[in-house]
């Protein structure tokens, strides 16, 4: 009973809390937000052993409010629950020009609903309702607190978003027509499915989750997103939303239409090291800080995709580590470039560079959370990408390996690129004189920094609990 409870509580305190920062003064619901973040970060925390919450929801249709958490979905909550707790403690310190702090705290609290809600989600009609509850608060995120190119931006995510989620729908109708229910747990190893509708239907699920990843070449509306959208925005965007496709992929594309996830693996092998390369040449060519981490994720996701696509063991480790070692870092990475933007007025590299000189503490941050991204053994970013390597050379995909580790070797050449632009060299007007780091923002930071240790050097912590997730949902091969 307690644990059903617990349950509830994760979805319904950032929902009160919501409400109740819409209603405050400024400043006072900033700080309000905040510790509702905190509590719902506690329960989160306290879940992992909590029952199923099933009851009728739709009575007609048979659709149940079916909740659940295991090893697969709880890193996931948890790490939603700590980048919001942050995201709310940001905007106590800074809010962005544009709009209202209060308005602003209370979007990312809804945000937080419809991303906790997508990986706690155990029918096919709930989860489709909570993936789509986040669309609007994040386009009114970056269009109301973004980039002077905002409203084009926000825009661009929403029809990218709304293309993939009627892909979507189609691949939830296809499955609830052809099984009679809605619930995951029935559906579990393809529910009874013919090989032809579990084809169909992952076709549609892929797309649809290939949008949000995103999945090369289907990646167009991330840079702009992130390079307009203000810190808190680009931190839960890269954080947590994006891991909502690959979430899908693990949970729908496997567990309910397994049999059709092996007939497209080589497919979707493809294009994750197709995305894997290409996002890498392309940082390459960036001039723009924000806008070359919000590339690297196109090819960080790439390692997270090939790993889902092998469905070995150890490809689907990779991806559930990957998952969870991608939010940590680029979370980091976007609160430091927020940081860096934010003091030198401008995100141009050609104007940044000396940050060494000008702020050694926070050029050793960018440092150390640059060589996490690019995967330096003993951080989090290592592991995910080493393991989607070995699966594939498990699965006989060689060629795929091959690439996918030179697509590796790019990520560090084009980290090293920042590295030498953004800290060393001589300072640059923009940088000189910048204000130092504040005591508010080593305690937002040190958290991820922090994990980045935890999830590199401890990965079992991660992996140990989904792999007994892993045999409830689908046949790996």
């Amino acid at each position: 009973m307690i644990g059903q409870v617990l349950l509830v509580a994760v979805l319904a305190l950032p929902a009160a809390g919501a409400l109740v920062t819409a209603l405050l003064p400024e400043r006072t619901a900033r700080i309000t937000a905040t510790v509702f973040a905190a509590l719902t970060l506690i329960v989160a925390a306290s879940s992992w052993s909590s029952q199923d919450v099933s009851w009728l929801w739709v009575p007609r249709l048979g659709i149940n409010f079916h909740l659940g958490v295991d090893g697969i979905s709880y890193p996931l909550v948890v790490l939603t629950a700590l980048l919001t707790v942050l995201c709310c403690a940001y905007t106590v310190w800074k809010v962005p020009e544009g709009g209202s702090g209060r308005t602003l705290s209370a979007l990312i609290l809804v945000l937080e609903v419809g991303i906790l809600g997508t990986f706690l989600a155990l029918d096919l009609v709930l989860f489709f309702v909570f993936f789509e509850v986040v669309l609007l608060p994040m386009y009114a995120v970056i269009a109301g607190w973004g980039g002077p190119n905002r409203r084009a931006a926000a825009r661009k995510f929403v029809l990218y978003t709304l293309a993939g989620s009627v892909l979507l729908l189609l691949g939830v109708f296809t499955v609830v027509a052809a099984a009679g229910t809605s619930d995951m747990s029935l559906l579990a190893h393809g529910g009874g499915l013919s090989r032809t509708t579990q084809c169909v239907a992952f076709t549609l699920f892929a797309l649809a989750f290939a949008v949000k990843a995103p999945l090369w070449p289907l990646h167009t509306w991330l840079p702009a997103a992130h390079t307009e959208a203000p810190t808190v925005g680009s931190v839960l965007l890269a954080g947590v939303m994006l891991k909502m496709g690959t979430y899908g992929l693990i949970r729908i594309g496997i567990g309910v239409t397994p049999e059709g996830a092996y007939w497209a693996s080589w497919v979707l092998g493809a294009f994750a090291v197709a995305a894997i390369v290409a996002g890498s040449l392309i940082c390459l060519r960036q001039t723009e800080l924000k806008r070359l981490i919000a590339y690297s994720s196109v090819g960080h996701m790439g390692f997270v995709l090939l790993g889902i696509a092998t469905q070995t063991t150890a490809g689907v480790q990779a991806a559930l580590i990957g998952n969870v070692a991608h939010g940590i870092i680029t979370g980091l990475l976007f609160f430091l470039a927020g940081a860096i933007k934010d003091r030198a007025h401008t995100g141009d590299l050609a104007d940044l560079g000396g940050l060494r000189e000008t702020a050694p503490r926070l050029a050793g941050l960018v440092g150390f959370a640059c060589i996490a991204s690019l995967g330096l053994p003993g951080l989090a970013g290592f592991w995910g990408e080493a393991f989607a390597v070995f699966a594939a050379l498990e699965r006989g995909w060689t060629t795929f390996a091959v690439v996918a580790a030179i697509g590796g070797a790019l990520t560090a050449l084009y980290f090293m690129r920042l590295l030498r632009k953004l800290t060393h060299g001589p300072a640059t007007p923009a940088l000189t004189g910048i204000p130092a780091i504040t005591r508010t923002e080593w305690l937002a930071w040190s958290p991820l920094i922090v994990l980045t240790l935890a999830v590199g050097l401890v990965p079992a912590l991660v992996l140990t609990p989904a792999l007994d997730s892993l045999a409830l949902i689908g046949a790996l091969r």
